[in-house]
């Protein structure tokens, strides 16, 4: 009778077990022919990214404020419920050209707060951003400067990417913020580096180009003053960080990322594009792998390459 105990014992561990796995398989996606769990990369709950069953699950919530930081073109032909459009440039330094110093850095504190203002931010909300893994990162650079303003805001893990194939509800109704009196008091530079900061610098800090790799080796693609990149600049395109299916890869496959392009984390890091913005995102993927001295040069190649006296390499 014991060793019958026994017997369906284990079997009933065993199918638990296997239930258990079961379960757990259902969250399986391809991932450049493998298999991952999403519970492996979606980092649910950090301090960066959520994942698109809490969106679902939150998203009638009044605490909740949905941007999606696409163009307006893209926004209009379908978004996720309830989300605002917010591009990159609406709280940048457009005045002027490219290339003119200070051309697409971030706004002052008074400018972003009447900006934070009119999307509704307080200091309640929690905000989420998402964009599309073929963009330029886009909600990587509206984190990036939520966070230095001190908003309480994470990226979408998978953006409408992940949102559509899950075929998950999609709106054309555009939505109007309702506004509020947002003030931000300071922005934090622990995030950021100047040009003059980097000149003084460009001994000290290991610098990483997170365009594409025909930018870093010369392309002119979006009328930058010359090609090439910044001195002794380690090419890693931003988009290294993607899955296929839009979210980020696990901390596993960033760590060795970084490490293989040879990045420490004892390293000073400044990272930077044609405008500051697929740096902006690349600067938080390093941040999340646990590389926690990186800074955003936000000028970027455009301010760097219009200054003739500023030197180049190819």
């Amino acid at each position: 009778m014991k060793k019958n105990l026994k017997v369906f014992t284990a079997l009933t561990l065993a199918l638990g077990l296997t239930v258990l796995a079961g379960c757990g398989s259902k969250s399986n996606v391809k991932e450049n022919g493998d298999t991952t769990t999403k519970e492996e990369y979606t980092y649910k709950n950090n301090d960066y990214l959520v994942d698109i069953n809490w969106l679902q699950d939150n998203l009638k919530s009044e605490d909740l404020i949905l941007i999606d930081t696409r163009v307006e073109k893209d926004y209009n032909a379908g978004h996720i419920p309830g989300a605002i459009n917010a591009v990159w440039q609406s709280f940048a330094n457009m005045t002027g050209k490219s290339g003119d110093k200070g051309w697409g850095v971030l706004l002052d504190e008074k400018a972003l707060s009447e900006k934070f203002s009119k999307l509704g931010i307080d200091k309640d909300k929690k905000v989420i951003v998402y964009a599309n893994k073929d963009g330029w990162g886009e909600d990587g650079r509206l984190l990036w400067m939520f966070k230095r303003a001190g908003i309480d805001a994470k990226i979408l893990n998978g953006g409408i990417d992940l949102w559509n194939s899950e075929k998950k509800e999609i709106s054309k109704e555009s939505v109007t913020p309702k506004q509020s009196n947002y003030v931000v008091e300071k922005l934090s530079d622990n995030m950021n580096i100047t040009t003059d900061q980097l000149k003084e610098n460009l001994d000290k800090v290991k610098i990483v180009d997170s365009r594409a790799k025909d930018e870093f080796n010369g392309a002119i693609k979006f009328g930058e003053a010359k090609g090439g990149h910044l001195p002794k600049a380690i090419s890693l395109p931003f988009t290294e960080v993607y899955n296929g299916d839009g979210t980020i890869k696990n901390k596993t496959e960033l760590e060795k990322i970084f490490k293989d392009a040879g990045l420490s984390k004892d390293d000073e890091i400044v990272t930077y594009c044609t405008a500051g913005i697929r740096s902006a995102h690349l600067a938080l993927m390093l941040d999340l792998a646990g590389y926690k001295n990186v800074k955003n040069y936000d000028a970027s190649f455009y301010e760097w390459a219009g200054d003739s006296s500023n030197s180049i390499e190819k």
